[in-house]
């Protein structure tokens, strides 16, 4: 019997995650499974029976009646979640070690350039002056964790080795190994009330757009070593509103921001964020993932699942991850 076939649905992305790329990927770790690289005139849609995406456009994935699963390419699927027309089929997202390790190097990294003062530091580097000011220990900062999914675990206990005081939030309970967990609507004040360096890794749902506004700023902690209170988004972009943290930079509400993704993306020349001297900006490559790895989750997670196993990492369409 032939294998059901794998469609490639992928638009834009670096040279490494180009569409081709992927292809001579799947080809390596698939077998003597078909993959198609859409569009293309000569795949039957009714062949399709798994389906390895990056933002496909809305309507695509409705024209394979076969198809069996969905394995989205990034971590993300808030814009799969708004296609009204996916079909009711599991979505996997992806959620290998990699993906977990490269975010945590990156949540590591920005909170202890801040912790460090590194933005205070270069400036008086380029400036020629040495000045050097008082550094106060990692357990005089609290680090607050805003998702507590497999990466936000992950930070947290990286963060709590290097003697950070490390919390956490999360919409449903949680609990870590030494570090204190919040969560619901309830729990989100005395969450803030303790956090000078706030990392945001949520999920992007109806409930979490924007939740990066002026009215949560206001509530962190305003009596920190760090003089103000820090922000560190590495979620997803439109979870912060980009004018307030805009204002709250420039009126001392935020002491400074690490900021990996953004509303528009690729972020448009005339965004304050690329020269504002409180910003560190990255261009959404947090956990860069190894492409190699993804292909290969997906060719293993596919033989599971045709051999009668459950598949992991199935989203919730109700939550929206």
């Amino acid at each position: 019997m032939n294998k059901g076939a794998l469609a490639l649905l992928v638009h834009g992305g670096t040279e490494n995650w180009s569409p081709e790329r992927w292809k001579l990927r799947f080809d390596g770790v698939c077998g003597d499974r078909r993959v198609w690289l859409l569009p293309n005139g000569d795949c039957d849609p009714a062949e399709i029976h798994y389906a390895a995406v990056w933002k496909p456009a809305q309507g695509e994935l409705a024209a394979f009646p076969n198809l069996r699963v969905i394995f989205n390419l990034g971590a993300g699927v808030d814009a799969l979640m708004v296609d009204t027309s996916l079909p009711k089929v599991p979505l996997v997202r992806i959620a290998v070690s990699d993906l977990t390790f490269r975010m945590t190097e990156y949540v590591v990294l920005h909170v202890l350039m801040h912790h460090r003062q590194e933005l205070y530091l270069r400036a008086c580097q380029r400036e020629k002056r040495w000045a050097p000011k008082v550094q106060w220990p990692a357990s005089a900062i609290s680090v607050g964790i805003m998702g507590l999914g497999t990466l936000g675990t992950n930070a947290a206990e990286a963060l709590r080795h290097l003697g950070f005081r490390v919390s956490g939030w999360s919409r449903s309970a949680k609990e870590i190994a030494g570090v204190e967990c919040f969560h619901g609507n309830g729990q989100i004040d005395a969450f803030l009330r303790r956090t000078d360096i706030l990392v945001c890794l949520l999920p992007l749902t109806p409930d979490t757009r924007h939740i990066l506004n002026r009215g949560l700023f206001a509530r962190l902690n305003r009596n920190s070593s760090l003089g103000a209170p820090v922000l560190i988004n590495a979620g997803r972009g439109a979870l912060q509103n980009e004018a307030d943290i805009l204002a709250c930079l420039d009126d001392g509400t935020l002491g400074g921001a690490s900021l990996d993704v953004y509303a528009m993306e690729p972020l448009p020349a005339d965004s304050r964020f690329w020269t504002h001297p409180k910003v560190v900006l990255t261009p959404h490559n947090a956990a860069d993932t190894d492409a190699d790895e993804i292909s290969k989750y997906v060719a293993r997670q596919i033989e599971h699942f045709e051999a009668g196993g459950a598949l992991e990492n199935v989203v919730d369409p109700a939550r929206g991850y």
